[in-house]
């Protein structure tokens, strides 16, 4: 004991920091040992310690850090400052440790409900709302603790009283200069509650055919059908239009349209497309329909409308259609492809309009 009394006080004290450091990482071995077992019957629960467990290996040695430097003496040369940095390393970690657990948990919720199913809209739901929430909840714990982690400054307080006076003037035009944060922040908000599009939803946005990959807190990734990524800000889907093709089911009718002579039988044309859906897996048997929907001075309309689980199954399925009743038309009855008629008066012929040479109609023989 009377060695280290004759040491530099700043020796005891890193000393003890060293002691410290070395508690908490066994402590913090044990208690995660312990806290995974804990859970593991829980998945939510352990998601979320699964996430905090790093986390907690950073804080547990800055809380104690801290202890011993509350504890060393105020003689010591520059101990304010090693206080005040533990404290905003400390708060640092505290926020990180929420932030954390907040992910944590809206992973073990999206976790308890896969989309890999064939009827995913109560999982596509459940992770909507889970990922706006939680990166809701993270920006405002980040902010919280940049806030606290400012109050530690004697300065940033004496600021802040000195800008009381002009606070209508500061408060305006900060209102203005985050207007949009805010604005996709509350649209976030709206989207997560009232859920007009969710993840994994297919839009037409501007024209465009996409499924949502991801909602952050400020904007909407659309995958689009041909690898693009097309980002959307939040509060573009509160004040626009929009379609959404899965809002209440992923199930969705396609149309074919045919033009054919009017010639064209139709009943072989509906027994040719039963043969076609009988052996399509993209068709769910639900809506199966071959109409003469309307008529043209060269050609008639044929609409043909079919369904199928999703989108992507419809737009195969449409595909396939299309393609099977073209072939069958031009093998079977190819007379009735769409032609052009043209009738000719006064005894012409389109014979002796286009031989070479003929004589014009009328002129002496």
């Amino acid at each position: 004991m009377d060695f280290f009394t004759r040491l530099s006080p700043w020796v005891a004290t890193a000393v003890a920091a060293l002691v410290a450091v070395t508690a908490a990482a066994i402590v913090h071995r044990i208690a995660a040992l312990l806290a995974l077992r804990a859970t593991r019957g829980l998945p939510v629960l352990h998601t979320v310690v699964r996430a905090c467990v790093p986390v907690v290996r950073v804080l547990l040695p800055l809380v104690a850090l801290q202890v011993v430097w509350v504890a060393a003496s105020n003689d010591q040369a520059h101990i304010g400052t090693v206080r005040h940095v533990g404290g905003l390393a400390l708060i640092a970690a505290a926020a990180w440790l929420l932030i954390a657990a907040i992910g944590g948990l809206a992973d073990g919720v999206i976790a308890r409900h896969p989309a890999d199913v064939e009827d995913n809209l109560m999982a596509r739901r459940i992770a909507t709302q889970a990922r706006v929430l939680s990166r809701t909840a993270m920006t405002g714990v980040l902010m919280a603790a940049l806030s606290l982690m400012l109050m530690t400054f004697p300065g940033a307080r004496q600021v802040g009283a000195s800008l009381l006076a002009s606070a209508g003037v500061v408060g305006i035009v900060a209102g203005i200069a985050a207007r949009p944060v805010f604005s996709n922040i509350i649209a976030g908000l709206q989207i997560a509650l009232a859920q007009p599009i969710r993840i994994d939803d297919v839009l037409i946005v501007e024209g465009e055919w996409g499924r949502v990959e991801e909602i952050t807190g400020t904007y909407v990734v659309l995958r689009i059908w041909d690898e693009r990524r097309l980002i959307i800000p939040l509060q573009w889907f509160i004040e626009n239009p929009f379609q959404n093709w899965t809002r209440t089911s992923s199930a969705i009718l396609g149309t074919v349209f045919l033009y054919t002579d009017y010639r064209m039988p139709l009943e072989p044309l509906r027994a040719e497309l039963d043969r076609v859906l009988a052996t399509a897996p993209e068709w769910d048997q639900r809506v199966k329909v071959l109409q003469l929907t309307d008529v043209t001075e060269r050609t008639i309309q044929i609409r043909v409308l079919v369904s199928a689980r999703s989108s992507g199954l419809a737009f195969d399925l449409r595909c396939r259609v299309r393609e099977a009743l073209v072939s069958f038309i031009q093998r079977e009855y190819p007379e009735c492809l769409p032609q052009t008629r043209a009738q000719f008066s006064g005894g012409e012929t389109p014979e002796a309009t286009s031989r070479p040479g003929a004589p014009p109609p009328g002129a002496p023989g």
